[in-house]
């Protein structure tokens, strides 16, 4: 059973991905180095960020590893008013406090920064005890078990980037990748963690659902989830795609899962509404698809794919909720062109045959 639970603290519990990004494109445009997309940075980071930065800024005259860091501080900290808790994230503190756990947080963020971030999201407070300025989290794991009285069996380690899943399995902790982290879902597989969570709201419903045990498949349900997708065109033809981090960073169509009580094309509604903002008319149901353990998604599952075709009615403005991260109007051979999930091609294949 968990009884303790160290987070850490950036990507994890605040959201400071942005700032970060946005902080070193800034020093790399003043050094005339290329910037950064956010995949590719998400790709190439490493901590600490001052070695990240000196080894892309080659040749800086008279610019020390010191000064780097400095300048980076400096851009950071005009950014670091953008800063907020991740969703999800105070309601798991809490479930955490109201089952008596044990929390703590191990970041490489400066105390300063922490103190004033943990102040601004109302975060601090739920932490026991913190260890700041860590940019190799395996010596200081084991230093905090010791120094607590942490049984490793009943410690969890909670992170989004693949050291910090590297450091709790080398020091016999469990390990849970989050999504809204540094780091891709290949790159946290990468670690073999024990379970990775779109976010910590479903790391609360999984640890919930078993007594706070995190046992194998844990994360999976054990019968078939019946969903909803659908395909939206707009006045000019063209189809929305959408990028989510949980199916590893491909392309794909908004929808979800039906709830009980709804027919599939209340859920289909519903979905769209939430995830885009849209409303939509001329719904026609095209195919079902079994999705039985897709590699692209970050857990094992088994969907039922309903997937219809449909047309975004009154104002098209797309509005995305925290499920996905990027969105795009494309023609149809366009999105041929995208990265695409494995079952959006096979739609997109079902769309052409239907057709006339």
């Amino acid at each position: 059973m968990i009884r303790n639970v160290i987070f850490d603290w950036s990507g994890t519990l605040v959201d400071d991905l942005p700032a970060v990004w946005q902080a070193i494109n800034h020093l790399f445009a003043k050094a005339g180095v290329p910037e950064l997309t956010l995949d590719q940075f998400r790709d190439q980071f490493e901590l600490p960020a001052s070695t990240f930065l000196a080894r892309r800024l080659p040749g800086v005259p008279g610019l020390s590893e010191d000064q780097i860091q400095h300048r980076f501080a400096e851009q950071f900290l005009q950014l670091e008013h953008t800063l907020v808790a991740l969703p999800h994230a105070r309601a798991f503190l809490e479930f955490c406090r109201e089952g008596n756990m044990r929390t703590f947080a191990v970041s490489a963020v400066p105390a300063a920064w922490f103190a004033r971030q943990a102040a601004a999201t109302g975060l601090g407070e739920f932490l026991q005890h913190h260890c700041l300025g860590v940019h190799d989290k395996r010596d200081r794991i084991l230093g905090l078990l010791a120094d607590q009285g942490l049984a490793p069996r009943e410690t969890l380690f909670v992170g989004g980037m693949r050291h910090d899943l590297d450091a709790a399995r080398q020091r016999g902790i469990a390990g849970v990748g989050v999504l809204t982290g540094y780091n891709r879902l290949d790159q946290l597989r990468a670690a073999e963690p024990d379970l990775v969570v779109e976010h910590l709201g479903e790391l609360q419903a999984v640890l919930a659902r078993n007594g706070w045990q995190l046992k194998p498949g844990s994360g999976t349900n054990r019968f078939p989830i019946p969903t909803v997708g659908g395909l939206i065109f707009d006045g000019a033809g063209r189809i929305l795609m959408l990028r989510t981090d949980k199916w590893s960073g491909m392309w794909g169509i908004p929808g979800g899962k039906i709830e009980w009580g709804e027919t599939a094309l209340e859920a289909l509604r519903r979905e769209l509404r939430e995830e885009t903002g849209l409303e939509i008319e001329d719904v026609r149901f095209i195919l079902v698809q079994d999705a039985v353990s897709p590699r692209e998604f970050y857990k094992d599952a088994h969907f039922l794919l309903l997937n219809y075709t449909c047309r975004a009615t009154g104002e098209t403005r797309v509005v995305l909720n925290d499920e996905a991260q990027e969105y795009r109007w494309v023609t149809p051979a366009e999105a041929r062109a995208l990265p695409l999930n494995a079952p959006t091609r096979i739609l997109l294949d079902a769309v052409d045959a239907v057709r006339p």
